[in-house]
């Protein structure tokens, strides 16, 4: 009989991977572990949907929050790459997850990895594992067929015939095992955006914040927006466009932030921050002046020829006013700053 880690996410690769190998006759207990980060969705709903499945299964998260720059795997200079942060994120994975198996006496650890996902291969998974120090100890179900044999399956302990083999564009399979293990495809956690690194264009903001000396987990969050934008140095421009965005905007607000909105139109909200210490008379006007074009070309008065917009730093009880030019067109931003490519708001 052998004891399982199971790494968890909840997405329906995980649940499927764990489903497989908590059937077998010779598992005698299942353990579930979710790792939270920066970049993971703080799904408040992942623990109570893994209770719901595996009830008799001890569910434990552990914090990467400290260790974000290992997981996005950025070099000084170096440009982003999703392959390069998933190695670096599975291997710091492995390495904890190897710390609790031996502390609850778990035999190996499941995980939900299929070949060719974020374009890890056969030889990349076995890399993770060796870097890791995990070597043996780490069964993926769900493309084992395609890996060398792990001691559990040699042993015949979890049988290497009733696992699969898998790759990553193979999404009928995983759904039809999933369906074999009476798993429903459409919980609740199947469509919600987890890993923030393999949103399209969220890479390129990282990797530009990171060029920063010093940054903090709220700079971080406020890559998660739709409309980011930011000169350098250091102002960043960020909007909020519908009402569950700037609810979770209005939490990141500093005392030093600028505010900037429409008072008789529909439109954003935007944050500006930057080190308003070392920015002269000038240059700050300049700074709000853009803020406010920006924000009114967000806006339903974008293609109003003045539109009048309200601004106040959070620390101050004064609201001033100003009349600005929207841009001709959005595109037109990114001439004056940086500006990512959009993507879908993970807030």
């Amino acid at each position: 009989m052998v004891r399982v880690l199971a790494l968890h996410s909840g997405s329906l690769a995980s649940r499927v991977a764990t489903a497989l190998i908590d059937r077998m006759p010779n598992v005698e207990g299942m353990h579930l572990l979710y790792f939270r980060s920066p970049f993971f969705a703080e799904a408040e709903c992942i623990r109570d949907c893994a209770k719901l499945e595996w009830p008799a299964s001890p569910f434990r998260t552990q914090s990467l929050k400290k260790e974000f720059r290992r997981l996005a795997n950025i070099p000084v200079r170096r440009r982003f790459s999703l392959r390069r942060s998933c190695l670096s994120c599975r291997t710091l994975f492995l390495a904890h997850a190897l710390r609790y198996m031996e502390r609850i006496g778990a035999d190996f650890i499941v995980t939900g990895e299929i070949v060719g996902r974020n374009g890890l291969e056969e030889d990349d998974l076995v890399r993770v594992m060796r870097n890791a120090g995990a070597t043996g100890q780490v069964l993926r179900p769900l493309s084992a067929r395609l890996l060398p044999p792990t001691p559990v399956e040699s042993s015949g302990a979890i049988p290497r015939k009733a696992l699969a083999g898998l790759v990553a564009d193979d999404q009928d399979g995983l759904m039809d095992l999933a369906s074999s293990l009476g798993i429903a495809a459409d919980g609740a956690m199947d469509c919600y955006k987890r890993c923030r690194l393999t949103a399209p264009g969220y890479g390129t903001r990282l990797e530009n914040l990171l060029r920063e000396e010093r940054f903090t987990l709220n700079a971080l969050r406020l890559l998660d927006f739709r409309l980011y934008y930011k000169q350098d140095p250091d102002v960043k421009f960020v909007l909020a466009t519908d009402e569950e965005e700037k609810r979770a905007l209005q939490n990141l607000l500093l005392p030093q932030d600028l505010r900037v909105y429409l008072p008789t139109h529909r439109g954003p909200m935007c944050l500006v921050r930057t080190d308003w210490s070392s920015k002269d008379p000038a240059e700050v006007e300049e700074i709000i002046e853009f803020a406010c074009r920006v924000t009114a070309t967000h806006s339903e008065a974008s293609d109003h020829a003045s539109v009048l917009v309200c601004y106040r730093f959070e620390n101050h009880d004064e609201t001033s006013q100003l009349s600005v030019g929207p841009f001709t067109a959005v595109e037109e931003i990114a001439r004056y700053c940086f500006a990512s490519e959009t993507f879908t708001s993970l807030v």
